[in-house]
């Protein structure tokens, strides 16, 4: 048998559904990491929206999310426990990471913005977050706060047991400056989980 047949039958159960509800919020995700990038999202933060658009299509997961939150309090609750449920269903989704390439690193442009985004499938939650835009809220109904993105990638960070580090290298438009992380972080996420092989990339014999 070709290394190639066996792919799709390791590739087929990656795929995995979370529900998280608390007394904040009711969270109901699926994802499939080897799908094409369809998303159906609703947190009711039109921008989180969008970047979770970019998320699920730069990384080619198929990812159907609803989110109701606490809104009329805060946006907090909604944001980081959306990245917790993401970072539940992507360490279930991948398993025992048998075969994945684990590393990716990149940089991404968004007109005068550059984000460098590096990753690892590790098995240890850290979180290296070094993105300063200029700090105005981005319009919409209702505007979001930027400094919640870092809650974001911290609760998927822990949730998924995963090393991820997000550095701003330029940028002026906070917009551009966001939207560079998160597809950043898709496409690190789309290069560090492709099957290469059937070997568990690590010395310890677990990740």
């Amino acid at each position: 048998m070709t290394a190639e047949a066996t792919l799709p039958s390791r590739r087929a159960a990656r795929m995995a559904s979370v529900q998280r509800h608390t007394a904040e919020t009711q969270i109901d995700l699926s994802i499939d990491i080897d799908g094409n990038g369809r998303n159906e999202i609703s947190t009711g933060l039109p921008f989180f929206d969008h970047m979770l658009a970019q998320l699920s299509k730069h990384a080619r997961f198929d990812v159907d999310l609803r989110t109701v939150g606490d809104l009329e309090i805060d946006a907090h609750h909604t944001v980081e426990d959306t990245g917790i449920a993401f970072g539940e269903a992507l360490r279930s989704a991948w398993g025992d990471k048998a075969g994945v390439r684990r590393f990716a690193s990149i940089t991404v442009p968004l007109d005068e913005a550059a984000v460098e985004v590096i990753l690892d499938l590790s098995g240890r939650p850290f979180l290296h977050y070094d993105v300063d835009p200029p700090g105005e809220k981005i319009l919409g109904d209702p505007p979001f706060d930027p400094q919640l993105c870092e809650e974001f990638w911290r609760g998927l960070v822990m949730a998924a047991g995963i090393t991820l580090h997000i550095v701003m290298i330029r940028g002026r438009n906070t917009h551009h400056i966001i939207e560079a992380s998160f597809k950043g972080v898709a496409r690190a996420f789309y290069d560090a989980v492709r099957i290469a092989d059937d070997v568990l990339p690590s010395t310890k014999g677990v990740l």
